[in-house]
């Protein structure tokens, strides 16, 4: 009997059918293929390009204008200006746009009057006074006229800052939705000793003395903390009344008025207005005329405008969006850190405060 050495029937079947191929394939090309590693390459050199340039403008100091002006209304042509500066958000460390606007007039001798547009439900007490400060120096330095504009909100800090009017009658306005007033201070603490106890979480600092960790929300405030926090508070609380004086002289000779508002309570625009906490109530144009007739300008010969933020060329090359997402080494840590420190607030809000912000 002979062997055969052919292969079984099915490898045979098998071999003799040919593959089955997709009517719409179609191989692949190799000049598709170069041009996927080609923008893959392009990408990936873009990111190092933005990456050495950010680098390269943190060494070399580089510092954008930060102010750029933009009329607003009247005449635009006119020399005399009247500038709006804007002061909105959460006050924390004074800096920023808000100051640099201050800086803007002070270096403008072509403004004559300034009108505080003010947003602001407040924060720090250090941060409302430093601003209120350097408001009431511009005054006095340029001898200007100051009138304040109040937007949806200027509790507590805001309100604090728009005493920069100083005694000038007639010099704050509130549009007829304002929320005003909130005059108080406060200090945030929580007591989280349960919420610690069953996570199996406990205070265990050492520290120099007994009152270094005061304010721990890992454990009960003791009564001796708790004082002396008051005593800061009402420290502060005194200063935020005189400053109201300085600003609303009909407190001077009634100070039991004043002391009346001062429970941090919020008031409509009509309440603040029966209560003498602003003069009119009106909107940001009725603010500029005010603040042209106290500067003597005439109204056809002047020009107002208002400040805005100057991007910087980064902003510029890689826009608003992608450099809003850039991190911060500095800032990230600062923000953490911050959260934890007992301090003072001019601040109408019931949210703790975590957030860092930039005026």
């Amino acid at each position: 009997m002979m062997s055969s050495n052919l292969p079984p029937d099915d490898v045979v079947t098998a071999r003799m059918v040919p593959p089955y191929i997709h009517p719409f394939y179609r191989p692949p090309s190799p000049w598709r293929s170069l041009v996927i590693v080609l923008l893959v390459a392009l990408l990936i050199g873009s990111v190092f390009f933005n990456i050495i340039l950010l680098g390269a403008l943190g060494l070399s100091g580089f510092e954008p204008s930060k102010v750029k002006e933009e009329h607003f209304s009247h005449n635009a042509s006119a020399s005399d200006k009247v500038a709006i500066l804007s002061l909105e958000g959460l006050i924390l460390d004074g800096e920023g746009f808000a100051k640099d606007q201050i800086d803007q007039v002070k270096q403008d001798q072509n403004v004559k009057a300034v009108v505080l547009r003010v947003d602001s439900p407040g924060g720090t007490v250090t941060g409302s006074d430093f601003i209120l400060h350097h408001l009431k120096k511009m005054r006095e330095e340029r001898n200007l006229p100051v009138v304040v504009s109040m937007g949806s909100v200027a509790a507590s800090g805001g309100y604090y800052i728009s005493m920069a009017v100083g005694d000038t009658p007639k010099s704050i306005f509130a549009e007829p939705t304002t929320w005003t007033g909130s005059i108080g201070v406060i200090i945030p603490h929580y007591d989280a000793t349960d919420l610690a106890d069953k996570l199996g979480v406990k205070e265990d600092s050492i520290a120099s003395h007994r009152l270094k960790g005061m304010g721990s929300p890992l454990r009960p405030m003791t009564e001796e903390e708790r004082a002396i926090f008051q005593q800061l508070v009402d420290d502060s609380f005194t200063r935020f009344k005189e400053i109201v004086r300085e600003g609303r002289p009909r407190f001077q000779q009634k100070p039991g008025e004043l002391d009346k508002l001062a429970t941090g309570q919020v008031f409509t625009a009509l309440q603040a207005k029966e209560a003498g906490l602003v003069d009119e109530i009106g909107f940001l144009e009725d603010a500029v005329n005010r603040a042209i007739e106290l500067a003597g300008l005439n109204p056809d010969d002047v020009n107002v405008v208002r400040y805005a933020r100057e991007p910087s060329l980064v902003e510029l090359m890689l826009g608003d969006t992608m450099t809003s997402r850039l991190p911060h080494s500095e800032w990230d840590w600062r923000i953490l850190l911050d959260a934890a420190v007992p301090r003072p607030f001019y601040l109408f809000s019931r949210l703790p405060v975590l957030m860092e912000s930039g005026h």
